[in-house]
């Protein structure tokens, strides 16, 4: 059954099938592990992809703000590949961050990846940031406070529906804390039953997947194992 809401904390989020998450009552974006500039990064050691990696997760990013009309947008860390990533930018893809930044009110929060390089391109810079009920980080922690949003680990389900097995990538909560699957082009899924995930949940998770144009929630006894 597709799923309009997800209430964490006390805050009712709407999550997009993009694999962002908008929570209307702050008028705020959220979206993790953007990881642009990874096709230029792998590049530069000799494993070349298509070079479009950024435009097209851009591209994604613009449609979202002028859908929503966000006054914030939060990335989640990891937003470039590396620490030189801002520096590899086409001009033109700089330009649609810097635009952004300015009109959206862009927070970057610092990631393993990529620190706080995104701080050349506008917006702010922060290890994380606290609004409301919501504590916003990029690295998911085992004993976090209530109301944590994060990335990093770039979640994925499998599920068996009418014979047929699916596999996507998804937002996966316990109605405490949320953590959002990778927004970027390039990016891929970590399975749920992964020892990654082990102990970052103290109630029953839900996995909500990403459908073509809805976001499709289901129980923990309905995953199967193995994203493949």
């Amino acid at each position: 059954m597709s799923t309009r809401f997800i209430d964490i904390a006390g805050a009712r989020l709407q999550p997009d099938s993009s694999g962002a998450l908008y929570w209307p009552a702050e008028a705020t974006l959220i979206l993790a592990d953007l990881h642009l500039e990874k096709a230029s990064s792998h590049a530069r050691r000799g494993i070349f992809l298509p070079p479009y990696d950024s435009r097209a997760t851009l591209a994604r990013l613009a449609r979202l703000c002028e859908r929503f009309q966000p006054k914030r947008v939060v990335a989640l860390g990891d937003s470039f590949h590396d620490r030189d990533g801002p520096a590899r930018l086409a001009p033109q893809d700089r330009a649609v961050i810097e635009s952004l930044a300015a009109r959206h009110g862009m927070v970057w929060i610092a990631g393993n990846h990529d620190g706080v390089s995104p701080a050349l391109l506008g917006g702010i810079v922060t290890e994380e940031l606290r609004v409301g009920p919501l504590l916003f980080r990029h690295l998911p922690s085992r004993g976090a406070p209530q109301g944590e949003i994060a990335g990093h680990l770039h979640p994925c389900a499998s599920v068996r529906v009418k014979g047929r097995h699916f596999r996507r990538r998804c937002f996966v909560g316990d109605g405490t804390r949320l953590i959002l699957p990778a927004f970027g082009a390039f990016t891929g899924g970590l399975d749920l039953f992964d020892e990654a995930f082990e102990g970052l949940f103290a109630k029953t998770i839900t996995a909500f997947l990403l459908g073509e144009d809805a976001v499709y929630a289901f129980p923990e006894r309905h995953l199967a194992r193995g994203c493949v």
